[in-house]
Formats: C-alpha cells, sequence, structure tokens
C-alpha cells in the first residue's frame, strides 16, 4: 500500500509561487513513479508531471515546462511541486499520484497511477 497526503494548496496572484508537498508513505521506495496530476472545474484530469525514484527521471507537460520542478526529499520522503511564475490558468485542484511499477506510465494515462491523494486546491488571480 501507498499512501499520499498532499498539502500547500492555497491562493496567489498571477507571477506568484506556491510549493506543494507531498507526504509518501509506501512499502517500498524503489521503482515508485510519482506525478502531479490536476484538474480545473469543468475539465478533464491533467498530468503535470512525474519523477521515477529508480534513476530520479523527470518529465513535465509542455504547459509548465521552465515554471514547474518536481523533486523529490529521500529523507523526508516527500514529493514537490514547486511552481513559479503561476498563471490564472494553472487554477486547479492538484493530486498526488503513485504507481509501483518497473516503467513510468506516461501522464496521459492517469489510469496507471494506482494510489492518489485527496487534492489540494491552488488559486491564481489574475
Amino acid at each position: 500500500q501507498v499512501q499520499l497526503v498532499e498539502s500547500g494548496g492555497g491562493s496567489v496572484q498571477a507571477g506568484g509561487s506556491l510549493r506543494l508537498s507531498c507526504a509518501v508513505s509506501a512499502y517500498t521506495y524503489d521503482n515508485i513513479c510519482m506525478a502531479w496530476f490536476r484538474q480545473a472545474p469543468g475539465k478533464e484530469r491533467e498530468g503535470v508531471a512525474r519523477f521515477y525514484t529508480a534513476g530520479d527521471s523527470t518529465y513535465y507537460t509542455d504547459s509548465v515546462k521552465g515554471r514547474f520542478t518536481i523533486s523529490q526529499d529521500d529523507a523526508k520522503k516527500t514529493l514537490y511541486l514547486q511552481m513559479n511564475s503561476l498563471k490564472p490558468e494553472d487554477t486547479a485542484m492538484y493530486y498526488c499520484a503513485a504507481t509501483v511499477t518497473f516503467y513510468c506510465p506516461p501522464l496521459l494515462d492517469a489510469f496507471r497511477y494506482n494510489y492518489w491523494g485527496q487534492g489540494t486546491q491552488v488559486t491564481v488571480s489574475s
């Protein structure tokens, strides 16, 4: 079992920054693919970034490249999403997700991520 608990959401003006955290509790920390997804009202869930513990590889969706950074603190067993230069279109509920696997599923395949947090709201005002 893997348990995920997000925190760090809030309201910020456009151009501002927020850092989301996801506390990870798992039976193994090897070969875990972790990702951040977001869902705005009336829109489909969108993959934002992913991090694979085997090799520390990362991947970002085009709309956040250069603005968002996904990282992991091994000691704290925490996944982060540093969000800079925020835009109103970044407003959404953000979810941490994970799966224990030998490859990291594409962000388009949200169904391949077996474990999900409860979500944290990010609101960016213009």
